[in-house]
């Protein structure tokens, strides 16, 4: 059952304190520009570990994904998810609470997660960042302005890609929370 949830872009909601006694794992989940990162970087500073494909692909290849040829970006971040997929497998042993910072845009790949997680006797929570598609572009110009791991550039073609192929979650014990 989703629980919506008008929110303004700094505001912090409450997931679930690191301390619990089964460390949850939270799924963020939207398309790009929805504040995902924003959102995650919030749980970070509470004492989740923050796991971000962007980051990963950033540290690896010292690049922005708009500089990749479209084969080549796939290839990268096919290898930068394998080595995110060791590591959140490493903090789930550990028992550390940990924040994904990934669009998670299909469903069979939230239900890949969902079920490695389960799979360790920890529970998730994935949290969708629904902002409508004018909200989207206006962030994103903002954001293709700035350089960095965090700055992936997005064009108005590409954006346009992200909506049609997004599958949003339904029923997926997600917790939906409008952007505007």
């Amino acid at each position: 059952m989703s629980d919506s949830t008008a929110s303004g872009e700094s505001e912090e909601i409450a997931v679930g304190p690191p301390e619990e006694a089964t460390p949850t794992v939270v799924m963020m989940c939207g398309i790009a520009g929805s504040g995902k990162t924003t959102y995650a970087q919030s749980l970070e500073r509470r004492g989740y570990v923050r796991l971000s494909i962007d980051e990963a692909i950033w540290a690896r290849f010292g690049r922005d994904a708009v500089e990749f040829d479209p084969e080549e970006y796939e290839d990268s971040k096919a290898a930068a998810e394998e080595t995110l997929w060791d590591e959140l497998v490493d903090l789930l042993k550990a028992g550390q609470p940990v924040v994904l910072d990934y669009s998670f845009w299909r469903r069979a790949t939230r239900d890949r997660y969902k079920a490695l997680i389960e799979s360790h006797g920890r529970r998730w929570e994935l949290i969708y960042l629904k902002a409508n598609p004018e909200t989207l572009r206006q962030r994103l110009g903002i954001r293709n302005m700035t350089h960095g791991a965090n700055s992936v550039t997005v064009s108005g073609e590409l954006l346009d890609r992200y909506l049609i192929g997004f599958e949003e979650p339904v029923d997926e014990g997600e917790r939906t929370i409008l952007q505007n």
